[in-house]
């Protein structure tokens, strides 16, 4: 498998690979060096396994290919650059753009929270490439702060790490044995298996936000239980540092889907802000965000008042498919099911979502998220460093 040195492999006759950036269930990122061309460059290796079957292989193989080309498809300066994709011993390799700095989960780590300007600017950023990507009919599905770069010297905020991208047209593919997505991070309608769409990455945006402004994501619990019990039906706290934009983080992490901030509000109220450093008060008339210890009633005000029964929010076009987004009893005992399924199961924290191919939840005993290292490095798209994340 390559060409063996002794402190070096070179891949496909060209790709140098020259010190380990990070390792995790979804493979091993490399700093190498592109012999043709000279230059740094990030190389994502799939893990082979001597275990898996041919088709279980061949699976892998396939997942491995969709982020390449759910990437490579994206061109947007806050979303990484895959430049190749090759394949040596019948493993494949994804060659990305080199990124000299580190994630935002290490400058949380070693640098603590940033301030509302920075978490501005951030999401700025995050709200672009989202764009383009949903744009593209590209759902990435695993942001946090592991997987958002922040390059140094230019302070570029990258998007990275595609490993579990939902493409238009695009089959889901089944992964035996393997989770994807980050409990803390995850939106409830997808959690829950009912629907996924352009809007769970803004929830997954929203906690982020929290979590650049804390330093935790608002739905940490020491347990699984604990995280499904405050993404489903928990009372949503945003962290007093998210104070200056408590409007869009609200607005982001609104349950129901489709009463969620817009990215194309979010932006312009982050904007706003970040030129003014003052926060616009609300979105526009008619939305009426619901997170918090409780929905805010007026009964006074006709055109907020709730109807009586479980309802909370006013039918839309496919309300009637999606109870799950309708009625809290309902939330809760769903939650209740899946926090006593995996704990039956014995299933820890670190393992939460199985994708299957109808989008469901299922336990798994490995995470695809390779933990933060304990001190900084440089790597690419990678979860803890500037490499993609494995």
């Amino acid at each position: 498998m390559g060409t063996e040195g002794a402190d070096f492999r070179v891949v496909a006759g060209r790709y140098r690979l020259e010190a380990r950036l990070g390792r995790g269930g979804m493979g091993v990122v490399w700093r190498a060096t592109d012999q043709l061309l000279g230059r740094s460059v990030a190389v994502k290796e799939l893990p082979y396994d001597e275990t898996l079957s041919a088709a279980q292989a061949r699976r892998q193989r396939d997942r491995t290919l969709r982020e390449a080309r759910a990437v490579a498809q994206l061109s947007h300066p806050h979303i990484i650059v895959v430049h190749d994709v090759v394949e040596d011993g019948e493993r494949p390799y994804i060659v990305m753009e080199f990124i000299e700095g580190g994630s935002l989960a290490d400058r949380l780590a070693h640098q603590g929270p940033v301030d509302a300007a920075e978490a501005a600017r951030i999401g700025i950023a995050l709200l672009g490439a989202l764009g383009a990507a949903h744009a593209a009919g590209v759902l990435h599905r695993d942001l946090k702060p592991d997987n958002v770069l922040l390059e140094t010297g230019t302070d570029r905020v990258v998007l990275t790490d595609f490993g579990i991208a939902q493409v238009a047209g695009t089959p889901t593919l089944t992964e035996n044995g393997a989770f994807v997505g980050s409990p803390e991070y995850t939106a409830p309608e997808r959690m829950s298996g009912v629907r996924t769409g352009p809007e769970s990455d803004l929830w997954s945006l929203g906690a982020l936000l929290c979590a650049a402004l804390s330093g935790e994501s608002p739905f940490h619990r020491d347990s699984l239980g604990g995280v499904l019990h405050a993404v489903v039906v928990g009372d949503i706290q945003p962290p007093a540092q998210a104070g200056p934009l408590l409007p869009v983080v609200r607005g982001l992490l609104e349950r129901d889907p489709d009463r969620r901030l817009d990215a194309g509000r979010a932006e312009r109220m982050l904007r706003a802000f970040r030129d003014t450093g003052r926060m616009p008060p609300m979105p526009p008339p008619g939305y009426a965000p619901t997170v918090g210890a409780a929905p805010r009633k007026r009964p006074q005000d006709p055109a907020v008042r709730q109807p009586p029964g479980p309802p909370m929010n006013p039918p839309g076009p496919h309300r009637p498919e999606e109870p799950f987004l309708r009625q809290p009893a309902r939330r809760a005992l769903i939650a209740a099911l899946l926090v006593a399924a995996m704990a039956g199961a014995g299933v820890s924290a670190a393992a939460l979502l199985r994708e299957g191919s109808d989008g469901g939840v299922g336990p798994t005993p490995t995470s695809t998220a390779p933990p933060t290292p304990k001190t900084p490095v440089t790597r690419q798209a990678s979860p803890s460093t500037s490499a993609p994340t494995p």
